[in-house]
């Protein structure tokens, strides 16, 4: 387990090369995700932006909107302002846990394969934050790793508590250890969250993309 700002700093070079080749279905997902963005969108809230690479399709679709990205890695901050340095863009680096987002000020927040971290807790308290940020008729499009049944989240969450444990880790310290949830446990957290409903809208091995309606 590696501190989780250290674990993307150290893979910023080929990053954008392995979520290509490497993780199945996110090739496909970055232009789902584009396609998916309210045709109205002004304001775009992108929580754990990384390197920029679902930004590609979507400013290809709007050469004006306006993003804010957060992300934990400032090397990856750093690769995402030379891709797009012509681009109306704000960056923020810090937790997305910690960031204050305002109320209802995004017509869309997004994340891409980010949220495969954290308990089922952090996640409701951050998707309501999310859904607080959010203008009336705005939609929060999450594309993350999510397994196929519970023995499988149930094993990974087990396994990260057991090497937390090993290695004195607080469970609030961010190390980079994934613990993908079920689609359905998914769902259940984001209307637990109060988002009126959600969808299931792309799968591709275990890439899913959801959206959760405001």
């Amino acid at each position: 387990m590696e501190r989780m700002n250290e674990f993307f700093a150290a893979r910023v070079e080929g990053y954008d090369e392995h979520m290509l080749s490497n993780v199945e279905g996110c090739k496909e997902a970055y232009i789902k995700l584009a396609e998916l963005i309210p045709f109205d969108c002004k304001k775009l809230l992108d929580l754990g932006c990384g390197t920029g690479m679902e930004l590609d399709g979507i400013f290809k679709r709007f050469a004006d909107i306006h993003v804010t990205g957060i992300d934990l890695t400032q090397a990856m901050l750093d690769k995402l302002k030379e891709k797009y340095s012509n681009k109306n863009i704000s960056l923020i680096c810090g937790s997305y846990f910690d960031v204050d987002f305002g109320i209802g000020q995004y017509d869309c927040a997004i994340s891409f394969q980010t949220m495969h971290h954290f308990s089922h807790e952090a996640k409701i308290g951050l998707y309501k934050r999310i859904l607080d940020s959010l203008m009336d008729s705005g939609v929060y499009i999450e594309c993350d790793y999510m397994v196929q049944n519970q023995e499988e989240e149930d094993f990974y969450y087990s396994e990260n508590t057991r090497i937390r444990k090993e290695m004195n880790i607080l469970e609030n310290e961010f190390y980079h250890y994934d613990t993908p949830c079920t689609i359905d446990n998914q769902i259940a957290m984001l209307r637990n969250a109060g988002f009126q409903k959600v969808e299931k809208v792309f799968r591709i091995e275990n890439t899913t993309i959801l959206v959760a309606y405001k």
